[in-house]
């Protein structure tokens, strides 16, 4: 029990002197809940363990077949835990200051081709629900600002009836990753949704009082604890959308929609750091994986479509 009082100390300093997420001090919690678990079913505690016992759950988890980002991710949680836990006199040094991560290559994103998003486009336009009308608006906003899909939920109403005022700019202000805010500009369709949706919203709101007041300064209000809709509940109409496009659901997320996002961009010449600012990046490092996925992209496109493909095919079956 005492780990547990420990974590939710460290959560609330993630919270205050970091500014930390809601969704990343759920993703702390549950990371540093299962690095106690493990550490509990030998004996041992975070409080009072040494580095062996780590890196035996570490070689644990890769058994067990743990994919390397995952087993990277747990291990900065507890890192930082720890050294908190040293910084606060808990412990007199820090076990995971040495351990290191299994490798992992680094994977290109998946991109939806301009074909995928006019399919899907196509099928939410076919929905003229209060619903529909709400997917629509979502996708617009999504896809014309490569917002993370916790940005696109949360958003507040305010924000968005600014945007459709006559004499307004076209933008939203987006606080996201590490409280800082951006402008992310909108398209002429992401705002006529945004009207269209507002025409309808009320429709939405939850009946009761109580749930009604916690949700009515979202732009898309929902009965449950935040007031807003949420990240898994936007994922599943997505996915059930991507099935009415007669697209495979597997492919089709909201990040796959923020990826698609920055390479369209890209493929159309648009500026690096123009896309860096318009998704939140803080390191520049972290947009260039774009420029890896349209290198992919091109390779791809002289295999098969260059007029020497196919020789250079004929002539590999002789040599074999």
């Amino acid at each position: 029990m005492k780990t547990a009082r420990h974590i939710d100390a460290f959560l609330e300093m993630m919270a205050a002197e970091r500014g930390a997420s809601e969704n990343t001090l759920s993703a702390y919690g549950r990371d540093l809940e299962g690095w106690a678990e493990s550490l509990s079913k030998s004996g041992k505690s975070i409080l009072t363990c040494g580095t062996g016992a780590l890196e035996g759950i570490l070689a644990r988890w890769a058994k067990d077949g743990l994919a390397p980002s995952t087993a990277a991710r747990k291990l900065s949680a507890l890192k930082q835990f720890c050294l908190f836990l040293q910084m606060d006199g808990l412990r007199k040094d820090n076990p995971a200051h040495s351990l290191r991560g299994p490798k992992q290559g680094r994977g290109l994103p998946k991109v939806l081709s301009h074909d995928d998003i006019d399919a899907l486009f196509a099928a939410v336009e076919a929905n003229t629900s209060v619903k529909g009308i709400r997917l629509r608006t979502q996708l617009e906003i999504l896809y014309a600002g490569g917002l993370r899909v916790s940005e696109l939920v949360s958003l507040k109403l305010i924000a968005a009836s600014r945007v459709i005022h006559p004499d307004a700019s076209p933008h939203l202000i987006i606080r996201g990753k590490g409280d800082r805010e951006r402008l992310v500009p909108l398209t002429g369709a992401a705002v006529r949704a945004i009207r269209d949706w507002l025409a309808v919203r009320a429709k939405t709101l939850p009946a009761s009082l109580q749930a009604k007041d916690r949700a009515d300064g979202f732009l898309f209000p929902s009965s449950g604890k935040s007031g807003h809709m949420t990240r898994e509940r936007f994922a599943q109409l997505l996915k059930a959308l991507a099935r009415d496009a007669e697209l495979d659901p597997t492919r089709i997320s909201p990040h796959a929609l923020r990826h698609a996002f920055a390479t369209h961009l890209l493929e159309r010449g648009a500026d690096l750091r123009a896309v860096q600012t318009l998704l939140g990046h803080a390191d520049i490092a972290t947009t260039q994986i774009y420029t890896h996925v349209l290198d992919a992209q091109m390779q791809s496109l002289v295999e098969n479509h260059h007029p020497l493909s196919a020789l250079n095919k004929i002539d590999d079956k002789k040599i074999a």
